[in-house]
């Protein structure tokens, strides 16, 4: 046992997460968490038979029973899940008990609902990749989410009444919160545990990151249905993207000149250090690399007056320029293993010799890729977000962790841009070098139609909705 509780309660409900918050709480040391001890229907998980030496049977007889064999289990603590609809016995002796930790799991009630609908129409409940993953729409009825959403609420109003009235305190945690390490750790600090997280377990992975109107099969009634008034946030963008580091040892820093470029990997790299190290004297293998915060730090106080900035690329011409020196390509600087799982895994249909390889063929693939992305973005797959298909926004707010850049630039406007900065360090601007396509494949003006686009923004909403990006076109 440890410090001021005994064991923990995480109140839930169904489709709020409660699987992935146990999975992250079972791989803290010294931490278990016995699934729903308390269904009326099976105790802890469908199959099991018992918890901790009691039976269904005997739990059914005397819930505290099973109550004082978690208490008393081995390790640091033990808890359980409870939804609304579980034993209504065992409440009131969690809730009175102030050595009973509370973590209570919260979710936008329309999502959890639509979820419900979803699972229950394609019988899948959990995903560990999005390759089996299970299509399916939600079919929305009123009088069933209002139903939902009362149970809900009278629920909450309960527990949050009880808790007050004992003056006791719960560890509240939305469903986006459970992506974020630092909150996950913070509830282990709740629970007075000693054991932290290193990194989440993402074995469970989102089964629906779309937007509730690409996921609801009469969405016009569910609007129709909740007035028109968007008070659940319908219309949000998912966002289950890891969130980024400032990358510091990316930036790439001039000797003399007080320029330094944060690079957006998958952008126009090359020509932008190409520019620099002309800015500098020099020669790009000269610029300084691979700082630390401390080093950049430095760097910073002996160049005074010195701008930072990077460079937005179309999200399309991004992701094609990554599909073609990544996957695509085989030499160096490509990703041949990620190349291997998306072959065997995410059927791409890629050439083992150039002279196979036709237009058709690099549409496909391309495509193909794209749909791997956009799940890769959602946490649908076990393959790691690289920074070279992240999105844009995340890779801006994760400079912001450190410090943000002083210029944002756009790649189709970057000679105006790249001219203006010098003229505010007071120098002359040394040329640009011409864009360049991909050494790979196909251009993408040769594969380029409006579904191609259309995917792409399927894959990158936030950055075309955040940075205003039209339709790609041609320079």
């Amino acid at each position: 046992m440890t410090g001021r509780f005994d064991y923990f309660v995480v109140f839930a409900e169904m489709r709020t997460g409660s699987n992935f918050l146990e999975t992250n709480l079972n791989a803290l040391d010294g931490v278990a968490c016995l699934g729903e001890a308390f269904n009326p229907i099976f105790i802890g998980y469908p199959k099991s038979e018992e918890i901790l030496g009691v039976s269904q049977a005997q739990r059914d007889d005397d819930p505290r029973r099973l109550i004082e064999a978690i208490r008393s289990a081995p390790g640091d603590i033990s808890g359980f899940r409870y939804f609304n609809d579980h034993d209504p016995r065992v409440l009131d002796i969690v809730l009175n008990d102030p050595r009973c930790a509370k973590i209570i799991l919260t979710r936008n009630p329309a999502e959890s609902y639509v979820s419900w609908k979803i699972a229950q129409a394609t019988g899948q409940w959990k995903l560990t990749d999005m390759a089996s993953r299970k299509d399916g729409q939600a079919v929305f009825e009123a009088e069933e989410f209002d139903a939902h959403v009362k149970a809900l609420q009278k629920f909450q109003i309960h527990l949050l009444g009880q808790l007050q009235r004992s003056g006791q305190t719960a560890f509240y945690i939305a469903y986006e919160d459970l992506q974020d390490l630092d909150v996950m750790n913070g509830m282990a600090a709740f629970l007075g545990v000693p054991a932290r997280l290193t990194a989440l377990d993402t074995t469970l992975k989102v089964q629906n990151p779309a937007a509730l109107s690409d996921k609801v099969e009469n969405f016009a009634d569910m609007e129709k249905a909740l007035g028109g008034i968007d008070r659940f946030n319908l219309t949000r963008t998912p966002n289950f993207e890891p969130r980024r580091s400032a990358a510091v040892p990316d930036y790439c820093a001039c000797r003399s000149v007080p320029l330094v470029y944060l690079p957006i990997q998958g952008g126009p790299v090359a020509r932008v250090e190409s520019w620099m190290s002309a800015m500098d004297g020099g020669t790009a293998d000269m610029l300084v690399r691979n700082m630390n915060q401390r080093a950049m730090r430095q760097w910073k106080r002996t160049h005074k007056g010195h701008r930072s900035f990077t460079v937005l690329r179309h999200p399309l011409a991004r992701a094609h320029s990554v599909f073609c020196d990544k996957i695509l390509a085989t030499g160096p600087g490509s990703y041949p293993k990620i190349r291997r799982i998306l072959v065997r895994k995410y059927k791409l249909d890629l050439p083992d010799d150039d002279a196979d390889w036709g237009q058709d063929d690099h549409y496909k693939a391309f495509s193909a890729f794209l749909n791997f992305v956009k799940g890769n973005l959602a946490g649908q797959t076990g393959v790691r977000v690289d920074s070279s298909w992240c999105s844009q926004l995340a890779a801006l707010q994760g400079f912001g962790g450190f410090v943000p850049p002083d210029y944002v630039f756009r790649e189709e406007t970057l000679e105006q841009d790249v001219a203006m900065i010098a003229e505010c360090l007071g120098m002359p601007s040394a040329d640009l070098p011409a864009a360049s396509e991909p050494e790979q494949g196909f251009s993408l003006a040769a594969i380029y139609d409006d579904a191609i686009e259309q995917l792409c923004k399927s894959v990158y909403q936030r950055d075309y909705l955040m940075f205003g990006f039209d339709a790609w076109q041609a320079s």
